[in-house]
């Protein structure tokens, strides 16, 4: 009998789901298993587990004498993932736009209420506002109830899908570097990035250039050993452009396909972060020549109108060429992904929507707006 027939065995005689966290717990122990929490990010058993832990649980609950085998994906279903935003400020969209038995500037003046209460922001709304109200007359809809999937095509139109994707190109050593606050899950995100990249068979070296930020480079460290990536770092208070610098030097020695350089990111001091980055954008330019290479965004999704501000003040520092937005999994607002790509006219790269490493996601416009209007 495998080591998952046995789990559910002994789970089938268990009246809660509490128990069975415990079995599962026991069965780990009697069979030398590592229990799912020291399982490395690589070894897929730990997706096994949790998904046969929740099957058993199902199956306690509605009394079966086996669990169902599970819908491919179900549990990284983005529609998932988007839960609160697609209760929360799209739920409240949908069910006030249907709500209304006529069409008239009323209505339109409570949806601009919404949006700029879901950090929207005034002007994306505004926008917003004047393209649905113009595309409304134009179509000659006078049923409310015909609104909201126009509402839809017109907020997916402000979403930039051009140049949304990290291009990796082979044969040449391609450079991500990432910038952004404390606390929005940047070194997490590298961590992610490199672990993704290295699945796909490209040689990844990471760069820790975030030398202010106390334990930042032994966050970095932790990930390149997660995720199987070499990395190049000083010690805290080192120079970051002279970290950048061996980062490039190494990748080129070792043949690595991508570097990802990890940075500090100092808003209270605006003048000492555009000096850093001009000087790591120069080392750059100096290893790469002519070559494109990607400056990386993150943002946390949860901020609100403080990321668009962000965002503003980073552009203004460095050539952005995308943004990474994380903990779109922990807000009924969302808006903010509008905000981001219409003002400062970058596309959105990934999006975080959980803690494992498959929950950064490649941004894709309609399958975004499918989950959240849907």
């Amino acid at each position: 009998m495998g080591f998952f027939d046995r789990l559910f065995k002994k789970n089938k005689e268990k009246e809660n789901t509490k128990v069975a966290e415990i079995a599962i717990e026991e069965i780990c122990e009697e069979n030398n298993e590592p229990k799912v929490e020291d399982l490395p990010l690589e070894n897929k058993k730990e997706e096994e587990v949790e998904n046969k832990s929740v099957e058993i649980v199902q199956a306690i609950e509605e009394n079966k004498e086996e669990p169902k085998e599970v819908k491919k994906g179900f549990f990284s279903s983005l529609k998932e993932k988007l839960f609160k935003s697609r209760e929360g400020l799209f739920g409240t969209l949908k069910s006030f736009i249907l709500g209304r038995n006529v069409i008239d500037d009323e209505m339109y003046e409570e949806l601009e209420d919404i949006l700029v209460q879901s950090d929207i922001g005034m002007n994306m709304t505004v926008k917003i506002v004047e393209a649905l109200e113009k595309e409304v007359k134009k179509r000659g809809i006078r049923d409310p109830k015909e609104v909201y999937p126009v509402l839809k095509e017109v907020m997916a139109g402000f979403l930039i899908t051009e140049g949304n994707d990290i291009k990796i190109e082979d044969g040449k050593l391609n450079v991500i570097l990432v910038v952004g606050v404390n606390g929005v899950g940047k070194t997490t995100t590298i961590g992610k990035l490199a672990a993704r990249y290295k699945k796909e068979g490209k040689k990844v070296i990471l760069g820790a250039a975030d030398t202010f930020r106390a334990a930042a480079i032994e966050q970095l460290e932790e990930w390149a050993k997660r995720s199987g990536t070499d990395i190049v770092k000083g010690v805290q208070g080192a120079d970051p452009g002279a970290v950048v610098y061996d980062t490039l030097e190494a990748a080129h020695t070792r043949g690595a396909d991508i570097a990802i350089i990890d940075t500090a990111g100092r808003l209270h001091n605006k003048n000492n972060l555009m000096q850093e980055l001009e000087k790591i954008h120069n080392i750059i330019r100096k290893k790469l020549g002519n070559q494109n290479y990607e400056s990386i965004l993150v943002i946390d999704g949860t901020t609100g109108q403080n990321a668009l501000t962000q965002a503003k003040v980073f552009n203004e520092v460095t050539d952005l060429t995308g943004f990474i937005i994380t903990k779109l999994d922990g807000t009924a607002k969302g808006g903010i992904v509008f905000s981001i790509s219409e003002e400062l006219k970058k596309p959105i790269k990934f999006i975080g929507v959980g803690e494992k490493i498959e929950d950064l996601r490649k941004f894709d416009a309609k399958e975004y707006i499918q989950a959240i209007f849907d």
